[in-house]
């Protein structure tokens, strides 16, 4: 029958339901909710997540969308996101106490309304009650730098949801009657992250710790200076299933870390930046966390090559390792780690200036599977630890290199001889690596598609050209390498099709060809920096606008001294989804400014 709606007569809700949950983005789910009513009701039924910025009124959207959405599990608030406040309002933390309070800038005292103005903008107490009644479902919530809450909407939250499974309390003030009301209430909570909870202390999670139990599996705490070793005694005895610790702390010693490792067996991730620990903790780690998958240092002045010995005779399963700033580590532990966790597939050495080129060519020889290598600030591992990389980690995929003053071509030819897996490369401040080293990767790394080459002084337009001519990337950032100019972006705009990110901040020799060549070749590119190219005009603009105005959303040209109000208004009335332009306020035209002022981002903000 002509004109008949077969689809609402044939398929049942519960079909049209399945339906909806299989469409791939949240744009494909809205433009069906519009075909009509029925499409409405049954498609925010299949809505499971939400994410709210800093709304102005969060309370009355919380309130909103509980009312359409009823099946939500999983709810993200964070309100360090943008928002319009006042501008003669603003808000910070108490030096004095610990509690948040809010400030008139303009007024010393501040008065009672203005602090009711600003107090509307932020989630508070009632508008986690009123989350709480509308999503009883709720699994997992994480409320980021949302001050305003304090324990008694944590509570009230506790008693509804008690299905809780992960909770993140980012920043948030509350205290211990609130982590309490949890650990009583959800007690299949898995996952707790605290940082920056400054109301927070033992007492709060001693008590959620008894009531969890053993359903909890990770646990973050960081700049809490209120939680000590004793409530980590109590997390070691009551949570037995932790498989995930995270501690930043200046107040929990070997006694509370050691408590969590031994009464913890199936730990798996462990990281810690507690400047109080000494060998004696990675010691037992190495004979108690047999199961360890992951470990993360930061900066430890305590531990020596003794613990990380005892991790990598203990620890045979470790597949990731992180130090950082640890001063007193050497190519010796780097060694033991190699030989005796040849599981090893991701390691970052940063600022651990003691170990050199010997411990890098242990991991070469050893460590087979080393999929993804970081090296920063190492000053003394040389072309020789890395060649033996390429040597031996035939399955490398990503590398990080930054101020490795010892590292040059050579080692760049071997990686690109013994890498041809090599899909990721990052390199900045590396001044002894040239052309000669980047041009051996675009010739033998076919599978590259992200390349980061920051301020090389000795890279010029011949290592772009054999990128484009080997390598189709997606990503490029060569910012500061003065040597390249038109003839290198060229060569990329014309071999790298499906480029979609591009900076060519600070390059001096760069021009409006350049951009024209971008902008015919280059339909994919949705973000562009090209602050401080001082050759880049209104015209190159144009051209480049031309060809990529329909995906492009960022363009960052500050002090590009060609541009005038005229290039500005063409990128943002040329580019339908245009979010970002980041550039000088007095280049942009009041009837720019009243057309697509909130894309506009400035230089310099007014406080």
């Amino acid at each position: 029958m002509r004109g008949h709606d077969w689809i609402n007569t044939l398929l049942p809700d519960e079909l049209l339901i399945e339906i909806f949950r299989r469409l791939d983005s949240k744009s494909n789910r809205d433009a069906s909710s519009l075909v009509c009513t029925r499409w409405l009701r049954l498609e925010r039924l299949t809505r499971a997540a939400i994410r709210i910025g800093a709304s102005g009124s969060p309370d009355l959207l919380i309130h909103l969308l509980a009312a359409r959405f009823s099946n939500i599990t999983t709810v993200h608030i964070d309100e360090r996101l943008s928002v319009s406040i006042p501008a003669h309002l603003g808000r910070r933390r108490s030096s004095g106490n610990s509690s948040v309070k809010l400030h008139d800038v303009n007024d010393k005292h501040g008065s009672a309304s203005d602090q009711s103005d600003l107090d509307s903008l932020c989630l508070s107490d009632s508008g986690l009650a009123s989350l709480a009644e509308g999503f009883p479902k709720l699994e997992k919530l994480r409320l980021i730098w949302c001050s305003n809450v304090t324990s008694e909407g944590l509570s009230s939250l506790a008693r509804k949801c008690t299905s809780l499974k992960s909770l993140d309390l980012q920043g948030c003030y509350v205290g211990d009657q609130g982590l309490a009301a949890i650990g009583q209430c959800c007690k299949q909570l898995e996952d707790l992250n605290l940082r920056f909870c400054e109301g927070l202390t033992d007492n709060g999670l001693v008590e959620l710790a008894l009531g969890v139990g053993n359903a909890l599996k990770s646990l973050g705490v960081a700049a809490c200076a209120k939680i000590t070793d004793v409530s980590m005694e109590v997390v070691g005895s009551q949570c037995r299933s932790l498989e995930t610790l995270s501690l930043d702390s200046e107040f929990i010693h070997n006694k509370g870390v050691l408590a969590v490792i031994k009464g913890c067996p199936h730990l798996k991730v462990l990281k810690l930046q507690c400047i109080n620990l000494t060998d004696d903790t990675l010691n037992v780690a190495g004979t108690s966390c047999l199961s360890l998958e992951l470990l993360a240092l930061y900066s430890f002045q305590r531990f020596t090559d003794k613990g990380l010995c005892a991790i990598g005779n203990g620890c045979k399963k470790l597949k990731n390792l992180t130090l950082s700033d640890c001063y007193f580590l050497s190519d010796k532990g780097l060694e033991v780690i190699a030989t005796g966790c040849k599981e090893l597939t991701h390691l970052e050495v940063n600022g651990c200036h003691n170990i050199g080129t010997l411990g890098l060519e242990s991991v070469g020889k050893s460590c087979q599977h080393l999929s993804e290598l970081a090296l920063l600030y190492c000053q003394r591992i040389g072309d020789a630890g890395l060649v033996q990389v390429g040597q031996g980690c035939k399955f490398l995929q990503a590398l990080q290199l930054v101020d490795c003053s010892s590292i040059g071509d050579e080692a760049m030819c071997g990686i690109a001889s013994g890498c041809r897996n090599l899909k990721k490369l990052h390199i900045r401040r590396c001044y002894e690596i040239g052309n000669k080293g980047i041009i051996a990767v675009g010739e033998k790394c076919k599978l590259l598609t992200d390349l980061s080459i920051r301020f090389c002084d000795r890279v010029g337009d011949r290592a772009l050209i054999a990128i484009a001519e080997g390598c189709s990337l997606h990503y490029l950032n060569v910012s500061g390498c003065h040597l390249i100019g038109d003839a290198g972006v060229i060569a990329i705009a014309r071999g790298c099709p499906q480029l979609c990110y591009l900076d060519v901040s600070v390059l001096q020799k760069l021009g409006d060809i350049a951009m024209a060549e971008l902008g015919e070749h280059c339909p994919l590119l949705k973000e562009i920096v090209l602050s401080h190219c001082r050759q880049i005009t209104d015209v190159g603009l144009a051209h480049l606008v031309k060809g990529c105005c329909t995906v492009l959303e960022s363009c960052h040209m500050v002090y590009c001294s060609g541009v005038t109000s005229v290039g500005v208004a063409t990128v943002v009335s040329s580019c339908p989804n245009i979010k970002k332009v980041l550039v000088e306020k007095w280049k942009v035209s009041q009837r720019t400014q009243r057309r697509v002022g909130s894309v506009i981002s400035y230089l310099c903000m007014d406080l």
